[in-house]
């Protein structure tokens, strides 16, 4: 019998279409996600991978209950958290952690990096936790007196890391975390994340539209398509055994390196 940390059945999000709101009623509505299943195991690493488009923000969004569900059921830990209203979520919050995409407009820059850890530990940066999540994310301590925008991108993710993880939380949704950061910094955050689902007990789903960056990391992959999940296998099968000319195309796509090519 598996142990499921997260069960999502039969998941519909349906949001208002603003680009063809009429003049006069309301908007119709879009569907984003269709009919999704699926669970997280304890301490895993579940990729969600997709073109742009294909639903897997509004899918992480969902987990965090950023999104209000249209249909479906979200089971976390054994408890229905479908439709929980602020005040029955608010004590959930410090388990269910988002990183997200862009951490220069996700960190607040008149801030400094320990007062942002420190805010929802509801604490003063010299509290102990504070240094520790700087400990976690391999940041030096004196790093907890700069602002946001002495720091590099890479440096800026794994402050907005430190502040996900200074809870303690069971699970942690990133989305998109490295897209925007070179190859060794890619790297060096994806070997992080390892080390902190191993180290601290993590669960992980890490939404990525890169499927060479899921295959490092992830030890599950969903596959979204306009918002249907076409393939739901382990990372190895997935990438020798496709079963989904979806996924085949993503495969397509890796660029391989060729030594050969001159610039």
């Amino acid at each position: 019998m598996t142990d499921a940390l997260y069960r999502i059945e039969g998941l519909w999000v349906e949001v208002a279409d603003q680009t063809r709101k009429p003049l006069f009623g309301a908007a119709p509505r879009l569907r984003i996600l269709d009919d999704i299943s699926f669970s997280i195991e304890r301490r895993s690493v579940l990729g969600i991978v997709g073109g742009s488009g294909s639903g897997k923000t509004t899918l992480g969004r969902t987990l965090v209950r950023l999104v209000e569900p249209t249909a479906g059921t979200l089971i976390f830990d054994g408890e229905d958290v479908t439709h929980l209203s602020d005040d029955a979520m608010r004590p959930l919050r410090q388990r269910i952690q988002l990183i997200f995409q862009d951490p220069m407009s996700a960190l607040n820059p008149r801030l400094t990096i320990g007062r942002i850890i420190a805010a929802p530990l509801r604490a003063k940066t010299s509290d102990p936790r504070v240094a520790e999540a700087l400990d976690h994310v391999g940041l030096p301590r004196g790093f907890g007196g700069r602002y946001p925008h002495e720091l590099s991108g890479g440096q800026r993710q794994r402050v907005g890391i430190a502040r996900a993880i200074a809870l303690r939380p069971d699970f942690i949704v990133a989305d998109e975390i490295v897209s925007g950061l070179d190859v060794s910094s890619q790297a060096q955050v994806l070997t992080l994340l390892a080390n902190l689902v191993k180290d601290l007990g993590l669960t992980l789903a890490f939404i990525s539209h890169d499927l060479s960056v899921i295959r490092r990391l992830c030890d599950r992959v969903i596959v979204l398509q306009t918002g249907k999940i076409v393939e739901d296998q382990p990372v190895a099968q997935l990438f020798t055994s496709p079963s989904h000319d979806y996924t085949r195309q993503l495969l397509n796509s890796i660029p391989e390196p060729d030594p050969s090519q001159r610039w």
